[in-house]
């Protein structure tokens, strides 16, 4: 059977998205390990940093949005940004702010192993907060991934403690603010997406880093005379985390959030493979075997949620068709007791 053009084309633009993404997201990661890393480029100052990118994804989401409208707002009010927004805002400062800094202390390869934790943590949150329900088969799903990210910690040569804890207090901020986007903004009917986010979160993010900012870094970075901001290097790091959002936004509006996640898979290996070949990261072999068994369980992960989901549309489209059924068979009794009505004048 002949494909139509149509599908090919749809095929086609669907791997374009995916290639975009994943080539920005893994640009973005090694950009910002290059910046923050003390071998390389060596500007160890993760909240500076994420701030500027905070400045300057809020300044295009503002253009975006306000002048030139290529976005719609969320209609919000005062009181709903600050008991929803204001939250949220607080815990994605504080999970970029623990992953950036990681990129200190840790290889890109060993962090990608640390964040196949993301589906442990969301669904333990989402349990505690009584947004998933308890199953034991997908609490032993979660303890398989935990179990391999334990082995790839084990077998990783560079191992440092403390970069390891920023990495997993990043997972827990970030597992956490998925969950309070569903509690209290999704539940709201409020749908964000990456370009009305940045618009009313990355402000809010701007000012809480700016508390921590000052008391850590600033002193650092006044005392340091020989600091310059060079606008070519940021300037490009910025605009490329900007560009990932916009990818983010394509790529979910365009094919699904299931997608990203497979791609996001395949992201992670060749980043593991990048820092290990390019970078010169040491990855043994007990840390392929962790990391090899954690991603088995992320996957299984992803094909249940997957089922779940096909089965929920299932049971609408039947639930639809009986309410259809329903109501044209309400409306054929009506219409004979009109017509038994009818007839009974007529006599």
């Amino acid at each position: 059977m002949a494909v139509s053009d149509g599908v090919v084309k749809k095929v086609i633009l669907s791997y374009t998205y995916v290639a975009i993404w994943i080539f920005l997201s893994f640009t973005v990661i090694v950009f910002n390990k290059y910046i923050l890393d003390r071998k390389m480029y060596n500007w160890p100052y993760p909240i500076s940093l994420t701030m500027i990118h905070m400045a300057f994804c809020s300044s295009l989401a503002y253009l975006l949005v306000r002048v030139f409208k290529l976005v719609e707002p969320v209609s919000m009010s005062r009181e709903l940004y600050l008991k929803s927004v204001v939250p949220i805002g607080a815990l994605y400062s504080l999970s970029l702010w623990f992953s950036n800094s990681a990129y200190i202390y840790l290889s890109v390869s060993f962090i990608q192993m640390l964040k196949a934790l993301m589906p442990v943590a969301v669904y333990s949150i989402g349990v505690l907060f009584k947004k998933e329900s308890f199953k034991s088969e997908t609490m032993a799903n979660m303890l398989s991934i935990s179990v391999g990210v334990a082995i790839a910690a084990y077998g990783e040569a560079k191992f440092d403690a403390w970069g390891v804890t920023l990495q997993l207090l990043a997972v827990a901020f970030e597992a956490t603010r998925l969950v309070l986007i569903q509690i209290l903004l999704n539940s709201k009917g409020i749908s964000l997406n990456p370009i009305t986010s940045l618009y009313y979160i990355a402000p809010c993010c701007l000012v809480f880093l700016s508390i921590p900012w000052f008391i850590v870094e600033y002193p650092s970075l006044r005392d340091n005379s020989s600091f310059h901001l060079d606008f070519t290097i940021f300037g490009t790091n910025s605009f490329c985390a900007f560009a990932l959002n916009l990818a983010v936004f394509l790529l979910v509006g365009k094919t699904s959030a299931l997608t990203m996640n497979v791609a996001g898979v395949v992201k992670d290996w060749l980043l593991i493979a990048f820092s290990w070949s390019v970078i010169k990261d040491t990855v043994t072999p007990v840390n392929l075997i962790g990391y090899g068994l954690a991603f088995l369980g992320v996957a299984y992960y992803n094909h249940s949620k997957l089922q779940a989901l096909k089965a929920s549309e299932a049971q609408k489209k039947v639930q639809q068709a009986d309410e259809e059924a329903g109501r044209l068979l309400e409306e054929r009794e009506r219409g004979n007791n009109r017509k038994e009505e009818r007839e009974s004048d007529l006599k």
